[in-house]
């Protein structure tokens, strides 16, 4: 699944090639990946250029004339890729979006993607959006917000997990996150040394930050179909149970927590 970082540079990589352009039809394979009926959908977004692509959390957001907004979710995983002009789209795709340049992009959800139309009189309302937190890489994940986040009485992973409180990272970053900082997931956030909850917050955001400048990760595409990025041998345990811990030596296990599993080192993250 993408996370923040691939999000990052996904929506990056839109907003160059999408700016100014005006939406000219669309092909919707999927109706219920969709807030509306096909041609309700295809009749609205028509003769609206896009604004601005961001993201928010592990949504793309798609900023359009007229007050509106194209959503997209990918899922447990997408490949949405750009079409220049006169390049034919691929054969497997649930949404086909295409601009009066004769360009066009296509959304291929691996498993429940999204994709919504909305007037921007409705994201404040809209109930998957409304309330994803902030990035941990925005200017105001400062080392007080996360110290007032880790006031809760919620086990370390759950809580970094929750999209309520930090907006975008999944269960793949944490694991490292989570072992550089010493910290083992089931660690209640309110029994954490302030020193340990600082060290946490910088080690979140340097992660992050890394993930993004590598190119996120490797099985990913990007806009332009790109695989990038580090596979497997960039992470330090995290999918790598029964090897050797990368600072003492021990085995790296993995365990359940809750919903998820999360690889650990029993011995550098003591519960």
């Amino acid at each position: 699944m993408a996370e923040l970082p691939e999000l990052i540079i996904l929506a990056g990589q839109m907003d160059r090639e999408l700016q100014s352009k005006e939406f000219h039809k669309g092909e919707l394979r999927q109706e219920k990946s969709l807030n509306l009926p096909v041609d309700e959908f295809i009749q609205k977004i028509s003769g609206k250029n896009v604004f601005k692509v961001y993201n928010k959390g592990k949504w793309i957001f798609i900023q359009l004339s007229d007050d509106y907004h194209l959503l997209l979710n990918l899922g447990m995983g997408a490949d949405v890729l750009y079409h220049k002009p006169g390049r034919e789209p691929p054969e497997e795709y649930q949404c086909l979006f295409q601009f009066t340049d004769g360009s066009a992009f296509s959304c291929k959800f691996w498993w429940i993607g999204r994709a919504e139309l909305l007037q921007d009189e409705e994201l404040a309302q809209h109930k998957a959006t409304k309330d994803i937190a902030i990035s941990p890489l925005d200017a105001e994940f400062t080392t007080e917000h996360f110290r007032k986040l880790c006031g809760a009485r919620s086990q370390i992973k759950n809580l970094i997990l929750n999209q309520k409180k930090i907006g975008g990272i999944g269960n793949v970053y944490i694991h490292d996150i989570l072992f550089r900082a010493k910290i083992h997931p089931q660690k209640v956030a309110n029994t954490l040394e302030t020193c340990k909850v600082d060290k946490l917050h910088g080690i979140i955001r340097e992660n992050l930050k890394n993930a993004t400048e590598i190119g996120g990760l490797a099985y990913e595409k990007d806009f332009y179909g790109q695989n990038n990025g580090f596979d497997r041998d960039y992470f330090l345990v995290a999918y790598k149970e029964g090897e050797p811990c990368p600072e003492c030596g021990n085995t790296i296990e993995k365990i359940k927590t809750g919903s998820t599993s999360s690889y650990i080192c029993p011995n550098c993250q003591e519960l």
